[in-house]
């Protein structure tokens, strides 16, 4: 069997502008390996297509881009360029146009119009895909899959793809242009009053987590991410690394204007409660609210009960006595009574360090007793009522963000990939994969270029069925 595959480009007022054979294929059919197209032949053909539709595109727009106020300018020459597309390396000629002679003038004598219409020399289609596996995947894998089920031929690139991975980012990142750290900042409160009713609460939660220096292999440095979940509507992810960022609570800020939250909106930060991460949450919004994490809380606790019953092991009545105050301790907290939590650990403290035992890690049980203690002390302004806001169905956990450092760092940072970061090149990448994780990529690129926005072939049954 033989198929023949022949290209029509048809202008707009229905006259044949060209026609190309763009695949002659014969096919012997043995078995299943045999039937329709293998890849290498689709690879093929669209490759072919590809190069016959864009050059005949970009003549037809040359030719309705050659004049400049109604004057047709000359042509001086032109310069090999190659576009790169999901299907196949474009290779192009440019030309080069002369500009009107001005008197007076040192502008530049000469105009090459492609550099407006593919000013970065690759389809957006292409460089949101690459964007998108970057942030998935290592640099290197995701050139591989790129050159395993595309005709590109700078597919097993890896530098190609980090470098328009990055280059999405810093775009991202100009984008930020918000300079205010606070819905308070430059407002008046008088002007809350006339906002309408907001949509109900959203809660954040942000955590930290460390990769590897690049620069200094023996040092880390930490990432914070965040989840942000409002009641009605999707999740969206936030990420950058601390210290590089300037202005970490502006891009808080931007994050929350871009979910549509308004200034009177009820804002609930959970972090783990140290004193970094708390600082980003100050400030932010005059209904926003700081809430320690009562996962956080609660892990502090099992570890004094494993010292406690280390005790109970050496002396078991002063290990039970330890072992009560703990569980007073515990309950104080989960109903918000953080004054007699304290009298508590104080007690505590006080029990410890009067006890007579031959409990050889003595030393280490004072010293997480006072961790603890100063641990609660510098978070008192945020510990609550956790069995009330439990038994209303509100959130009193970051478990949810232990998953966000999972999921945004763990999976792409660290642990089996063992890789080293530069922090800007780090915080670059948090940018893009926060938003490919949350979805919100693809929007970004349809900003960007609307044309995306539009599917050729949705348009074309919707004309064909009018």
């Amino acid at each position: 069997m033989r198929a023949r595959l022949v290209l029509e480009i048809i202008s707009d007022d229905g006259e044949t502008i060209a026609t190309e054979t763009v695949a002659d294929l014969v096919k012997v059919t043995k078995g299943a390996e045999d039937l329709g197209l293998s890849l290498s032949e689709a690879k093929g053909l669209l490759t072919k297509l590809q190069q016959a539709m864009v050059q005949t595109q970009v003549e037809l727009w040359l030719s309705g881009n050659r004049e400049l106020d109604g004057r047709r300018l000359r042509r001086k020459g032109s310069y090999p360029i190659t576009f790169h597309t999901l299907f196949g390396d474009v290779r192009l000629k440019s030309p080069r146009y002369y500009l009107p002679h001005l008197v007076g003038g040192n502008g530049p004598v000469t105009i090459s119009p492609l550099r407006t219409l593919i000013p970065d020399h690759i389809a957006p289609e292409r460089l949101y895909l690459e964007t998108r596996w970057a942030s998935l995947v290592p640099y290197a894998a995701a050139a591989e899959l790129l050159a395993d089920v595309l005709p590109v031929e700078s597919g097993a690139n890896a530098t190609t793809v980090r470098q328009h991975a990055l280059q999405a980012a810093r775009r991202i990142e100009r984008e930020l242009t918000e300079e205010r750290v606070s819905f308070m900042q430059d407002a008046c409160p008088r002007d809350w009053m006339n906002l309408p009713v907001p949509d109900g609460r959203i809660v954040i939660g942000l955590d930290g987590g460390y990769i590897r220096d690049r620069n200094d292999r023996r040092k880390n440095f930490e990432l914070i991410v965040g989840r942000s979940l409002p009641e009605d509507g999707n999740a969206r992810y936030i990420g950058f690394v601390h210290g590089y960022d300037r202005k970490p609570q502006r891009r808080i800020f931007d994050h929350l204007k871009k979910q549509g939250v308004q200034a009177n909106q009820d804002i609930t930060f959970i972090t783990d409660g140290g004193e970094e991460v708390r600082s980003l949450t100050e400030m932010i919004a005059p209904a926003s609210e700081h809430v320690l994490d009562w996962f956080h809380i609660t892990m502090r606790i099992t570890v004094l009960r494993q010292f406690g019953q280390g005790v109970e092991n050496h002396n078991e009545q002063a290990g039970q006595g330890i072992l009560e105050t703990l569980r007073r301790i515990k309950w104080h907290l989960w109903h918000g009574n953080a004054y007699r939590a304290r009298e508590e650990i104080d007690e505590l403290q006080f029990d410890a360090e009067a006890l007579e035992t031959d409990y050889p890690i003595k030393r280490k049980f004072l010293t997480a007793i006072g961790e603890f203690r100063s641990y609660i002390a510098s978070n008192r302004a945020s510990l609550i009522n956790y069995g009330e806001r439990y038994r209303s169905g509100e959130r009193i956990s970051s478990a949810f963000v232990e998953a966000t450092v999972n999921a945004v760092i763990s999976k792409r940072f660290a642990k089996k990939q063992q890789m080293q970061w530069s922090r800007i090149g780090a915080h670059l990448l948090l940018q893009t994969r926060t938003q490919t994780l949350d979805g919100s990529l693809r929007s970004t690129f349809q900003q960007w270029y609307p044309g995306m926005a539009i599917d050729n072939h949705e348009s074309g049954e919707t004309a064909l069925a009018a």
